[in-house]
This record gives C-alpha cells, sequence and structure tokens, in this order.
C-alpha cells in the first residue's frame, strides 16, 4: 500500500512539473507573438502554484516592460535580482524601466562599508552564502581529518594551515550569512504602483502632503499602522503612504 502511495506521488508529482513546463512554454509563445497581456496571465498562473524562478520574474518583467507599466516590470525585475543577483540581463533591463519612472531621486551617499556590501557581499543572497559556508566546512573538516591522520610532517603543516585558514573563512561566511538574513528580513522594500500618490507626515488622510510619489518608485517600508505603511525613499526623506498603492518585494 505504502508503495501504491509513493508511486502515486511520483506520477502526480512528474504530471505537475509537465504541466508547468507547458505553461511556460505557452507564456514565452504569447510573448515572441507580441501578445504580451495573455503572457503576463500565463506567467501569473504559474506563480500563484508557487514555481518561482528568476527567468520567470525576468519574462514577466519583459511582458510588462512591452507594455509601458512601470511599477509592475521593475516590480518584477527586482524579484528576479533577488534570486538571482549576478543575472546581468536583468539589471540592464531594470535600468531601462528605470528611466520611465517619473521620480527621480538622487540617492545619499554610501559610506565605504555600504558600497563594500552591494558592490561585493550582496551579489550573492543569503542562501548562496549559506551554500559557501557549509562547503567551508566541509573541506576545512577534511583537511583537519587529513592533519589528524597524516604522518609526514610536512603534510602536517600543510592540512593543518589549510584546515585553520578554511575556519577562518567558515567564521567569517557565516556571519556574512547571518548579516544578510538579518538585513532582508529587516530591510522591508516595496515598489509604487499607483500611477501618483501623495506623501503624508502622518497615517491619516487629513495629514499635511509632503511630497509626491509616481509609479516604479522603490521604498524602503519602516512601520505600518492599521492601512498606512511608513516609508523612506532613497534621498532620506520619509512619510505615510496607503499600503494598497505600494506592493511589497517580499509578495509574490
Amino acid at each position: 500500500m505504502r508503495k501504491l502511495v509513493f508511486l502515486l506521488l511520483i506520477i502526480a508529482h512528474f504530471t505537475s512539473a509537465q504541466s508547468l513546463d507547458s505553461l511556460f512554454v505557452s507564456a514565452n509563445e504569447n510573448y515572441r507573438n507580441g501578445e504580451y497581456e495573455k503572457a503576463i496571465k500565463v506567467y501569473e498562473e504559474i506563480i500563484n502554484q508557487n514555481a518561482i524562478s528568476a527567468e520567470l520574474y525576468y519574462n514577466l518583467g519583459n511582458a510588462y516592460y512591452k507594455l509601458n507599466k512601470v511599477g509592475p516590470s521593475i516590480f518584477y525585475y527586482e524579484k528576479a535580482l533577488q534570486l538571482n543577483p549576478q543575472n546581468q540581463d536583468v539589471k540592464n533591463n531594470l535600468v531601462f524601466a528605470k528611466r520611465l519612472a517619473l521620480d527621480n531621486i538622487e540617492a545619499i551617499p554610501k559610506t565605504l562599508l555600504q558600497k563594500l556590501n552591494a558592490n561585493y557581499l550582496q551579489q550573492l543572497t543569503y542562501n548562496q552564502w549559506a551554500i559557501v559556508a557549509v562547503l567551508l566546512a566541509i573541506v576545512s573538516s577534511l583537511m583537519f581529518l587529513l592533519f589528524y591522520f597524516a604522518e609526514i610532517p610536512k603534510k602536517k603543516r600543510l592540512y593543518f594551515t589549510t584546515s585553520m585558514i578554511g575556519f577562518l573563512l567558515l567564521i567569517i561566511t557565516t556571519f556574512i550569512t547571518y548579516k544578510q538574513y538579518s538585513q532582508s528580513k529587516k530591510n522591508v522594500q516595496a515598489i509604487v504602483f499607483a500611477t501618483k500618490t501623495e506623501v503624508r507626515n502622518a497615517p491619516t488622510f487629513n495629514s499635511e502632503e509632503i511630497f509626491t510619489l509616481h509609479e516604479g518608485t522603490k521604498v524602503t517600508v519602516l512601520d505600518t499602522i492599521d492601512n498606512w505603511k511608513k516609508i523612506k525613499i532613497a534621498d532620506g526623506k520619509q512619510g505615510w503612504i496607503i499600503s494598497e498603492e505600494i506592493k511589497l518585494l517580499s509578495s509574490k
């Protein structure tokens, strides 16, 4: 009986994978034929089945870009970069999409550590850093075992030195993994989807409007009260915006 259930689960999984592949092929065909809205509908159907990938988000961003929908195109390019920060095609298309956005916000200059983090450490996701840490742990442990069992002094020194370097790199990589994970949970970002929205100095409609944002602008979410989000933009300005007018990058 257990074997039958296991076999049925394998068949169901294989059938589901084939179905998703056929949907992806169909969406790509729609895109190539210029039927961008049809392609978007199928891509989003795949996402609703939790079959996400950087390629899927990239294609969805391209489809929205072809329809001149700035907010969704930037949103899905950013989603693709979350999964694959090194994808140069996504980076290039994101630059083009941002040129369509109306808001030209000058970012606060980054410190040396912030530049190091953005230019190098964030080239890998925290999951990828975790994989590096695991590999270093395996290699370092193996080198230490070789040191322990080696009899030739020259080899013992080599294995010991290599294992110590590996353990040092393991500590550094584990720290980076933790910091990247903490930052991803703390640094909640979103994209403005409203064509135009007013940012206020308090979470009420009768509060003062302090600045205006347009579709496609990236913001950092600092707090939530009822149906309002407190946000910060790249130049450091802060204010309150209606929750429905932005879409969190942590959502689908």
